[in-house]
């Protein structure tokens, strides 16, 4: 058995996307959780998946669940705790709207790919594009850089990737200012992955990414910030965090097809302004930050970014009890409490 667990949010019942994330779950022996929220649903009928609806949520013995907010995507964070609590030696994360390809594999935390040693801010879409595309997360100041084509990365070689992200086709994660502008369905084009080494920044999310147990501290998601932030400020600081384990993280072409759940683009962008203002700030923030090497040090680590960033204002001081619950139910389930 392969023991990866996937995890999902939603409120609704199975989508098409879904029953073909759990054919290609079941290939590879793979389980997935489902973390329902006050909208529901009340049961999930499909093979292969586990629902934890809100009242089974509050119900584990655990300080987080109590603490995040409801009706928000950050009820996710229990999910990875359930799955690192039955012994998860691999975590693959989705969006309810994207359905895996023909490409989508159970991947290895040590991978071959071409290494990429600069620019500090790389668009790692243009890897796999020619046309004028960005992730969402990149600064503006970054878009022009973002049309031009890359520094030609290295040979691909092995390189430690304990977070690694799969591209999506049809609607790719781009930001309000791209739908707003550039909007329509999009291709990637196939590609060798790459793995941005330390002190080269991209930003990730939250729709077709694989973690790994080094990394598993890193996957907390802040409640007290934007929808559209909330996967992106994560990214930032586990980045930061992985360069401090020799690690790097890893870029793969398209392994999913996303099918968008609809969105009101206004207010995507709305909820995006605070990090087209501050992600450039954050990031130099999180580089200033003295961190300890080495796995035993990775909680540590993590809570000495989030303070930076809560006593810098990004987010608010209430922010800090959920990132020490966190911890603290981490060290809980890895303890060997079996949710």
């Amino acid at each position: 058995m392969s023991k990866l667990y996937s995890v999902i949010t939603t409120i609704q019942p199975p989508t098409p996307a879904v029953r073909g994330l759990c054919r290609s779950l079941r290939r590879v022996s793979g389980q997935l959780l489902v973390l329902g929220d006050r909208k529901g649903p009340q049961e999930y009928p499909l093979d292969g998946a586990e629902l934890f609806a809100l009242d089974r949520q509050l119900a584990l013995p655990l300080r987080l669940p109590q603490l995040l907010p409801v009706n928000h995507y950050t009820r996710k964070n229990i999910g990875y705790l359930v799955a690192i609590s039955r012994g998860a030696e691999c975590i693959y994360e989705t969006d309810d709207d994207n359905t895996p390809t023909a490409h989508w594999q159970l991947r290895d935390r040590t991978v071959q790919a071409r290494k990429v040693n600069g620019p500090r801010w790389c668009n790692a879409y243009r890897y796999f594009s020619d046309e004028l595309i960005w992730p969402r997360g990149l600064p503006l100041d970054q878009i022009a850089a973002a049309g031009k084509k890359p520094p030609a990365p290295s040979r691909a070689s092995s390189v430690l990737s304990p977070i690694q992200q799969g591209l999506a086709d049809g609607s790719p994660d781009v930001d309000a200012i791209w739908r707003l502008v550039l909007d329509k369905p999009f291709r990637f084009q196939p590609g060798a992955s790459v793995a941005l080494m330390s002190g080269v920044w991209c930003p990730f999310n939250s729709q077709s990414t694989w973690w790994w147990p080094e990394a598993y501290p890193l996957m907390y998601l802040p409640s007290f910030c934007t929808f559209r932030m909330t996967d992106i400020w994560r990214s930032f600081v586990a980045q930061r965090c992985l360069w401090a384990l020799g690690g790097a993280v890893t870029f793969h072409a398209p392994e999913v097809v996303q099918q968008r759940n609809e969105h009101n683009l206004m207010k995507d962008f709305q909820d995006e302004v605070p990090g087209y203002l501050a992600n450039d700030q954050i990031v130099r923030l999180l580089e200033e930050q003295p961190l300890e090497p080495g796995p035993e040090a990775v909680g540590a680590n993590l809570l000495r970014c989030y303070e930076a960033l809560i006593k810098q204002g990004i987010l608010p001081r209430k922010e800090r009890p959920l990132v020490k619950a966190w911890l603290a139910d981490l060290k809980q389930v890895t303890g060997g409490l079996a949710l």
